[in-house]
């Protein structure tokens, strides 16, 4: 009979630690939100989700982000923002109610004085440089309070074993990962370097992590006291916020990243399904005799997988609902809000056939890349259930992943690239126009609609990477699908260009958020508080 590896023990150790954290405290106060103001504040929530609409994995801490940018306008002080923003958390129901100890108020506030003060006491706060940096200042407060919110979702709900799995599949990557030695000879990437850039793949290919999660963790290993920092360790961490901030862009930005996803990316369906089996409802030192026969084993792969390809499927198409009725409304609010006001400047008109086009091409175009996602083949299960055998039992042989760095082009085959990629770009952008001068679109909506089709497509293809989710059998490109690729992937990458570009600069973002949420939210309080009022006078009658 196999033996299970080493490091296996230790991970179901360590989900046999968290599966005994989730017992109920006793003798300890919880937060408490009214119940019907919590139902309005959901229904709002629900509501922004169809407009706003994220992946579902970042939905919470999109909130927290949300809510402290609008909070941060009305105070500057922890004491002022921790309460009011769990609540305001709560009562929309990120977290749950009766379930966060009151002791993460100040937890929270403690998190929250120490990035205000990184904010306060950093080089671009003084007078004489931030006259020439504004735009570097924003940018920078945009990232501290995105790695906020992160450090404050891990704060109010634990993702122990989360973490335990990215640790376990990590450790085992770093051993099965070779990087071409003539590289690291030449300076390419030190070892440190590569277990790092590993680190960051895993994650990225596990839990579709983003990158300013990915930048907390990141901190955590290089400043291991970032929890509770001294103060002269935090006071020297805000002299030098932006060399750090500089570092950490590079190891998220380097020029292998994309070769160490993909391997991970494709391997990463055995570590989940594990995951899936060690918090399937049963105590994972029931499940340690389980695993212990392979034919038992087997079984529960099986079922993990189909259980996993079940909701894939919902979550799927979940995504293709919220995602087109969110760029639905995003089309028929910029059509009347920015494009007709626009048009009517320059003396053009909209046509019904303007209209009905305007609205749907997007739509149209996001509900196509999201309906036409494929599910794995039938023979993908059978590689699925010995690449997860293989991690969990101990194995003679340990398989080796080569990251094949390309070699470098010379200048006539650069350009014929760069030429094919223009000409493509030509093609795809050239259909997209014709089909707006037949719908007789004014310039200004020719534009605005252009910048929209490449940001749905981007954010479609990203859809459509997520269900490849438990595929680890490699696929075969075909002829249509080159060609496809040459004329959809240029609208993407403008797509991508312009999504990052919107990141860095979403001060208008923030002002439209403030303006609708914060009278929301002034009358969502008053109803909580009158809703108390009327409590306390029912228990004066006797």
């Amino acid at each position: 009979m196999p033996e299970i590896s080493q490091s296996t023990k230790k991970l179901i150790q360590k989900y046999q630690a968290w599966y005994q954290s989730l017992e109920k405290k006793e003798n300890v106060s919880f937060i408490h939100v009214d119940e019907v103001a919590s139902r309005v504040a959901e229904f709002y929530e629900k509501l922004r989700a169809i407009v706003d609409w994220q992946e579902e994995h970042l939905m919470k801490r999109g909130a927290i982000a949300r809510t402290l940018k609008r909070r941060f306008l009305l105070a500057k002080e922890g004491k002022n923002i921790s309460e009011p923003l769990i609540l305001e958390l709560i009562r929309g129901g990120h977290f749950p109610n009766d379930n966060i100890e009151e002791t993460k108020i100040g937890d929270v506030e403690k998190i929250l004085n120490k990035y205000i003060y990184i904010l306060e006491n950093n080089p671009s706060s003084s007078r004489a440089i931030a006259k020439g940096s504004e735009k570097q200042k924003m940018q920078l407060y945009n990232w501290l309070l995105s790695i906020t919110a992160c450090e404050i979702e891990e704060i109010l709900s634990p993702s122990h074993k989360e973490r335990d799995l990215i640790d376990y599949m990590t450790e085992s990557m770093i051993d099965k990962i070779r990087v071409q030695q003539g590289v690291i000879s030449i300076g390419g990437m030190t070892e440190e370097e590569k277990n790092r850039q590993i680190y960051i793949a895993v994650q990225r290919a596990l839990f579709k992590l983003d990158s300013p999660i990915i930048t907390y963790h990141l901190l955590k290993k290089r400043e291991g006291q970032w929890a509770d920092l001294p103060t002269a360790k935090l006071h020297e961490i805000a002299q030098n916020i932006f060399s750090i901030w500089e570092s950490l862009e590079k190891e998220l930005n380097h020029h292998l990243k994309d070769k160490f996803y993909k391997i991970c990316e494709r391997y990463d369906t055995p570590y989940l399904l594990l995951g899936d089996i060690l918090i399937s409802g049963e105590n994972p030192a029931k499940i340690y005799e389980k695993i212990s026969k392979p034919e038992d084993l087997e079984e529960s792969i099986k079922k993990a997988y189909n259980k996993r390809s079940s909701t894939l499927k919902q979550r799927l198409f979940r995504a293709a609902v919220y995602s087109t009725l969110s760029i639905f409304l995003t089309n028929i609010a910029a059509l009347y809000v920015l494009e007709i006001p626009l048009a009517k400047m320059t003396g053009r008109t909209f046509s019904p056939l303007t209209i009905v086009v305007d609205i749907l091409e997007s739509t149209f175009l996001m509900f196509l890349l999201v309906a036409t996602i494929k599910p794995p083949s039938k023979s993908n299960l059978e590689i699925v259930l010995l690449e997860t055998m293989k991690i969990i039992y101990k194995t003679e042989k340990t398989d080796i992943y080569e990251i094949k760095v390309p070699k470098k082009r010379g200048s006539l085959v650069k350009f014929f690239i760069a030429l094919l990629y223009l000409i493509g770009a030509s093609v795809s952008i050239g259909v997209i126009v014709a089909i707006f001068e037949w719908a007789k679109f004014p310039p200004t909506s020719m534009v605005i609609n252009l910048i929209s089709v490449a940001l749905v497509a981007f954010a479609g293809l990203a859809i459509r990477n997520r269900g490849e989710e438990l595929t680890v059998e490699e696929k075969k490109a075909g002829f249509f699908s080159f060609i496809f690729d040459i004329l959809f992937l240029p609208i993407v990458g403008l797509g991508q260009w312009l999504s990052n570009k919107w990141k860095k600069y979403n001060a208008i973002a923030v002002f439209f958020s403030a303006l609708v949420d914060l009278p929301f939210e002034i009358f969502i309080e008053f109803l909580e508080q009158w809703r108390y009022f009327l409590k306390e006078k029912k228990e004066e009658i006797h």
